[in-house]
């Protein structure tokens, strides 16, 4: 297992300087660098910068020197926290960063979570009792979450309860919390937003996920084991919950890899929408502007959160589905 680990850590640190590459050469794709960039986007917003700035930043990330060097010098300075500075808005990225990437990753991981403890139950008990009125109703929804883009559920959510209920769910923070300081009344002020856009992220992810897990478990329902173990006096709870169950939980496993960066990427309109301060809305911004330096940082962050959520993936498909164990022990 150990073995397995590091040699999963080596992968993941190779992919990881693979992607910095390509990052990279998407930083270095609008043409001049990025101290002409900047300087630009200060003239455009009628700033000036003097010489000493302008040589000290050439000097700093190598801009005069061969790309090897440049790369060497932007990667190393990303590895102590140093992103770059963004073009359109002004700060330097590692501070854009730092303003926003606690709250995404609240809601996300929040978001991921209740994808997860609400789609679960809902496959098992739908295939459990296939063609039930449950099984019905769980396929409608389903199929309805699936359907509905989250921008319009978010649309049809806000209309519900501002016409029928008088409430405004845009927005994480009422106004008077909305740069106070942590505390008791500003996490509950937070709490009483933050279910708005958990409920819209989460629901295509768990329409899919109840699907898939539906599949997988009816398969496995149909296989000789489980008529030989009944056949052996198992209960069917203890049956179902012991062997089909985590053998249909391995493809839900395997999606942690790219769920996570996937909602961050695929809520940017949600976040547009409910006006919700995460990084979403600026990694599309970023985008639209070829704000290369903060565009390149987001997609470092995204694909560092897909190696993370692959590698957890792989060792709990270690630890729930023996097949794994005993591949691995046998690779060793």
């Amino acid at each position: 297992m150990l073995t397995y680990l590091a040699r999963r850590l080596v992968t993941m640190i190779l992919t990881l300087l693979a992607l910095s590459v390509v990052v990279f050469v998407v930083i270095q794709l609008p043409p001049g660098d990025f101290v002409t960039s900047y300087i630009a986007s200060l003239s455009a917003a009628g700033e000036s910068v003097d010489q000493d700035t302008i040589t000290a930043l050439r000097d700093r990330y190598k801009l005069d020197s061969p790309v090897l060097v440049q790369y060497w010098a932007w990667f190393s300075e990303m590895l102590h926290g140093d992103f770059g500075y963004s073009f359109e808005m002004q700060p330097p990225v590692s501070e854009i960063f730092s303003q926003r990437i606690g709250i995404s990753l609240a809601v996300e991981l929040t978001a991921v979570v209740v994808m997860w403890a609400v789609s679960i139950p809902i496959g098992i008990y739908s295939a459990v009792n296939q063609y039930s009125l449950g099984d019905y109703v769980a396929t409608v929804l389903g199929f309805l979450g699936l359907a509905i883009p989250n921008f319009l559920f978010a649309l049809v959510l806000m209309y519900i309860c501002y016409n029928w209920f008088g409430v405004t769910i845009t927005g994480l923070f009422s106004p008077e919390y909305m740069n106070a300081r942590w505390s008791l009344d500003r996490f509950l002020d937070f709490a009483s937003h933050v279910w708005a856009p958990i409920l819209v992220i989460s629901t295509a992810g768990a329409a899919q996920l109840v699907r898939v897990l539906r599949a997988n478990l009816l398969d496995e329902l149909n296989k000789p084991y489980v008529l030989t173990a009944r056949a052996k006096g198992l209960t069917r709870r203890r049956l179902i919950w012991r062997y089909p169950v985590r053998v249909a939980m391995n493809p839900l496993v395997s999606t942690i890899g790219w769920v996570l960066p996937t909602v961050i990427s695929s809520s940017f309109v949600t976040a547009i929408v409910l006006n919700l301060p995460t990084l979403s809305p600026i990694l599309l911004r970023a985008l639209l502007s070829q704000d290369m330096y903060l565009a390149g940082a987001l997609i470092m962050f995204m694909g560092l959160l897909t190696l993370v959520g692959t590698l957890i993936s792989d060792l709990l498909l270690a630890w729930i589905d023996p097949r794994i164990r005993l591949g691995m022990v046998g690779a060793n």
